[in-house]
C-alpha cells in the first residue's frame, strides 16, 4: 500500500540517497524530497506497452475478469504505443537528494 510506503520513506529519510517505489505499474504523483535528503516516490511506473493491463493484451485480462474459470495466457502486447517511465535524481556531493523529478516518454510503433 502506497501509505505503507510512505510511512517506510520517512523511516529510512536521512539514511539512503532514494527510496522509489513499483508494483502496481502506474506512476505516483507524490514524488518528494522528504525532510532529511531523501527523494521518494511511491511508485516510479512501469516500462513497456502502454496500451495494455500493465503491458498483457487486454482482451486476456478481460476474459479473466469475466469468467474466473477462463484460462490465463500472460503474453505481453505487442500493438501501440510503448512508455518508459522514471526519475531523475539530482543529489548533493553528501549524497543527499537535493530534486527528484518524474521522467516519461512515449515510443509509438
Amino acid at each position: 500500500a502506497t501509505s505503507e510506503k510512505v510511512a517506510f520513506g520517512y523511516y529510512v529519510d536521512g539514511r539512503i540517497t532514494a527510496m522509489l517505489g513499483t508494483h502496481t505499474h502506474v506512476p505516483t504523483a507524490d514524488n518528494r524530497v522528504l525532510p532529511k535528503g531523501t527523494a521518494y516516490i511511491s511508485d516510479v511506473g512501469m516500462t513497456g506497452a502502454r496500451d495494455g493491463v500493465i503491458g498483457v493484451k487486454y482482451e486476456n485480462v478481460l476474459k479473466k475478469f469475466l469468467d474466473p474459470e477462463a484460462k490465463f495466457k500472460n503474453e505481453p502486447e505487442e500493438e501501440g504505443a510503448l512508455q518508459i517511465n522514471g526519475v531523475l535524481i539530482e543529489t548533493s556531493d553528501n549524497g543527499k537528494a537535493v530534486r527528484i523529478e518524474k521522467l516519461y516518454q512515449e515510443i509509438l510503433n
